[in-house]
């Protein structure tokens, strides 16, 4: 989404001129290493980036945080003290059927490592120690092929909506809407992953940061303000669901725009 602005508190209607950067695309990214200064090291450049990154250094971890939580990126060593990256990749490809981008980030080089962790679902592989641009470089090329091709525009349009993100503007049929800030960012947010489950933690850490200054009751009101605003019902042909214990999915229903 358009980086989000830096006041804390929800402003007047979104239209009224403030103006938000639409280059630069952070992501939320889990990493999962064990080794303290690496995970350190790694986690400080991907966060001068501008990415939000959670460090787990056990797989077990992990994987029960994915049950509930949702991310942009996964980077994973392969040497770790329970389960071992493979064996994460394996879960997270296989019983949990998350499709999102893994990057590999490991001290084992060999071709048949290589092969293997593609085979199984890997998108990129790295081997330690990283160089700092080409780490950088591989995310922003993962970041790329991931997203909606929305990402590097300036604009969305999808069915009766435009949503102008240089002028932070949300139009229905020609009509603008009247949002807040932050009510603005959720919505960018929810078109920016048409038909993605985003967990009420990876909206909460997209539109206000990770200062504790909302709660999950905070996403939640703004996400039935943007419902309600926007209309959006399966008549419409777009429907927004909560999904139980976990988060929020904008999704297509197949119905003509009327």
């Amino acid at each position: 989404m358009a980086r989000r602005p830096a006041e804390t508190a929800d402003g007047g209607p979104a239209h009224l001129g403030c103006r938000a950067s639409v280059e630069f695309e952070p992501m939320r990214v889990a990493f999962l290493e064990d080794d303290v200064t690496q995970a350190g090291r790694v986690a400080a450049l991907l966060r001068a980036a501008g990415h939000d990154v959670h460090v787990f250094g056990r797989g077990d971890p992990l994987l029960r945080d994915l049950r509930s939580e949702s991310y942009e990126l996964i980077v994973l060593d392969w040497e770790l003290p329970d389960l071992s990256g493979y064996d994460v990749l394996k879960t997270i490809r296989g019983r949990l059927g998350i499709r999102t981008p893994v990057l590999f980030l490991t001290h084992r080089d060999s071709e048949a490592d290589v092969v293997q962790a593609l085979e199984a679902g890997a998108d990129d592989f790295l081997t330690k120690p990283p160089r700092e641009r080409e780490l950088l470089a591989r995310v922003a090329a993962l970041n790329r092929r991931s997203r909606d091709a929305t990402a590097e525009l300036d604009s969305i349009e999808l069915g009766p909506f435009r949503l102008d993100l240089t002028q932070r503007l949300l139009e229905r049929d020609g009509t603008p809407l009247e949002l807040t800030r932050r009510e603005f960012d959720v919505a960018v947010l929810l078109f920016r992953n048409i038909g993605k489950v985003l967990s009420r933690g990876h909206i909460m850490e997209s539109v206000w940061g990770r200062d504790g200054s909302a709660t999950t009751r905070t996403v939640d009101v703004h996400v039935s303000r943007v419902r309600k605003v926007l209309g959006l019902s399966a008549a419409l042909g777009l429907r927004l669901t909560a999904v139980y214990g976990y988060g929020y999915r904008l999704e297509r229903t197949g119905q003509d725009t009327p």
